[in-house]
């Protein structure tokens, strides 16, 4: 398309691309407007294998907010940057803020640093990020599977809904039979995925459900106050959806002067740091981020070599990690 607005051979545009040097001042402009009028972007996964790739491979993260942490991130991050260095890459950090804003950072990133592709994380509903890179045939790899609309491109994931669904394996075996669920407002995919593993543990054990979710930003304090109501509704476990969750958990046992493990069953998830360092230890669901990020890293490289290829999903089962919490150490 390029070429033929500009009246010129598709090999006098790849040379406009990677040789300008070789053309003409007045056939270079020509090919330039013309990229510009249809909006053309070269296919970087095929401009890598025709010229020296960047070794870089751009993650976009969103900036949390003051005073806030992040340390499941913090790990994958880790385990994301040693599998791209025992490739060969590099990992580039850009912050992406939410909205479309976001778009603008990845396209930067590809014009002036030529890299390789991106991974991304903190695929909620409604992003827009994965159709974005494909329409401009840019590679990538995702941290997370889309909850919204078909599925685009390769992705790695944590299967939260298994992670949950031994949760309560462990606390049926301890002989609980009203464990409830402390989540995130629905309409989290990620939350939704988690409290969807609670439900059909409890609906295979024939165990009830009703009144017996609740949910809470993750906040503490949010689920503190919203643990409250599940130990009123009789409550004698509790799976969080997350390991702040559970800290709230603990708040509100202590309030009622009740003992985690000893009085009611705790689990949270994504094994924190503080699962450890709580008292007593938190039982929690740790996911394989090591894992994550050789696949991710893996699957990226997949998408380099053969950018036709049909993308590939892969969903990894994370692991409980009994503690004291739930009466078991």
């Amino acid at each position: 398309m390029v070429a033929k607005r500009a009246g010129v051979s598709p090999q006098t545009v790849s040379n406009a691309l990677n040789s300008p040097d070789l053309l003409r001042p007045d056939t270079l402009e020509r090919v330039q407007q013309a990229i510009e009028a249809t909006g053309y972007r070269p296919h970087r996964a095929a401009q890598t294998l025709r010229t020296r790739s960047s070794k870089l491979i751009g993650y976009g993260f969103e900036p949390a907010p003051a005073g806030g942490t992040a340390p499941v991130m913090d790990r994958f991050l880790h385990a994301l940057a040693a599998s791209a260095d025992a490739a060969g890459h590099r990992v580039l950090l850009f912050a992406a803020p939410a909205a479309s804003s976001a778009l603008e950072a990845y396209q930067e990133l590809v014009d002036d640093y030529n890299v390789d592709g991106f991974v991304l994380t903190g695929t909620g509903r409604g992003d827009q990020r994965q159709a974005w890179l494909e329409r401009h045939d840019i590679p990538f790899v995702a941290f997370g599977r889309k909850w919204s609309g078909r599925q685009i491109g390769d992705w790695v994931d944590v299967d939260g809904g298994a992670g949950t669904d031994a949760a309560v394996e462990h606390l049926v075996e301890l002989g609980h039979r009203r464990i409830a669920f402390l989540g995130w407002p629905r309409g989290s995919g990620v939350g939704d995925d988690r409290a969807a593993g609670w439900r059909e543990a409890m609906r295979r054990h024939g165990l009830p459900s009703r009144g017996l979710r609740a949910e809470a930003a993750n906040d503490p304090d949010a689920a503190r106050i919203a643990t409250a109501g599940l130990l009123d509704a009789g409550a004698t476990a509790v799976v969080a959806a997350s390991d702040t969750l559970a800290i709230g958990a603990y708040r509100a046992l202590a309030e009622r002067d009740l003992t985690p493990g000893r009085d009611v069953a705790v689990a949270g998830f994504d094994d924190s740091p503080a699962a450890e360092l709580l008292t007593p230890g938190l039982s929690s669901v740790a996911q394989p981020l090591e894992d994550v990020g050789r696949e991710c890293v893996r699957l990226l490289l997949g998408r380099l070599a053969e950018p036709q290829r049909a993308p590939e999903h892969v969903l990894l089962t994370p692991q409980l990690k009994p503690r004291a919490s739930t009466g078991t150490c």
